[in-house]
């Protein structure tokens, strides 16, 4: 693609100087004939000479190899950030839940000592039913037992009344 076309339609390739040749086996090419049309081995199209390929012989600017080996480390670093900052999102995470873990095991433990406890009251309970229930009947005595004393004090009042009034005659 061409880099100065705004469009993003291809550039139509640069003319062909080069005459025709009959089709020869690939080992008969010499060098110069291996080279595409646009002059670059026949890996493809390049965007410029000057990043068409690293090679650790090719002589290069000291400058622009300082600045990508600055601009490699600064990416490491913010990358060793990035991967550093949802490691400790993980270790956080991870210590709730072990914090969360321990809170459960706690109130499970609270929980099957009140469960516990209940039944224990419960049997108790039903242990002590049979005297409530002679409470109750108890209770149900003493008050017609209390209603059949005031009944008795108004009649022995009445009766004292009588009597008293026969003794003045």
């Amino acid at each position: 693609m061409d880099v100065n076309n705004k469009e993003g339609e291809m550039a139509p390739p640069p003319p062909n100087n080069r005459p025709q040749q009959e089709a020869l086996p690939r080992g008969l090419l010499d060098d110069e004939e291996r080279l595409s049309d646009f002059g670059s081995p026949k890996h493809g199209p390049t965007l410029s000479t000057s990043t068409s390929s690293f090679e650790a012989l090719d002589p290069h600017d000291p400058n622009l190899s300082h600045l990508a080996s600055l601009m490699f480390s600064h990416t490491s670093n913010y990358l060793q950030g990035e991967l550093s900052a949802v490691l400790e999102d993980y270790s956080l995470l991870e210590q709730m839940n072990r914090a969360t873990i321990t809170k459960y095991a706690d109130m499970r433990q609270i929980g099957g000592s009140v469960s516990r406890a209940l039944k224990d009251l419960n049997e108790k309970y039903l242990a002590l039913q049979p005297y409530l229930e002679q409470i109750d009947q108890i209770e149900d005595s003493v008050t017609k037992l209390e209603a059949a004393a005031y009944k008795l004090d108004a009649y022995s009042k009445r009766l004292e009344t009588k009597f008293k009034g026969l003794e003045k005659k």
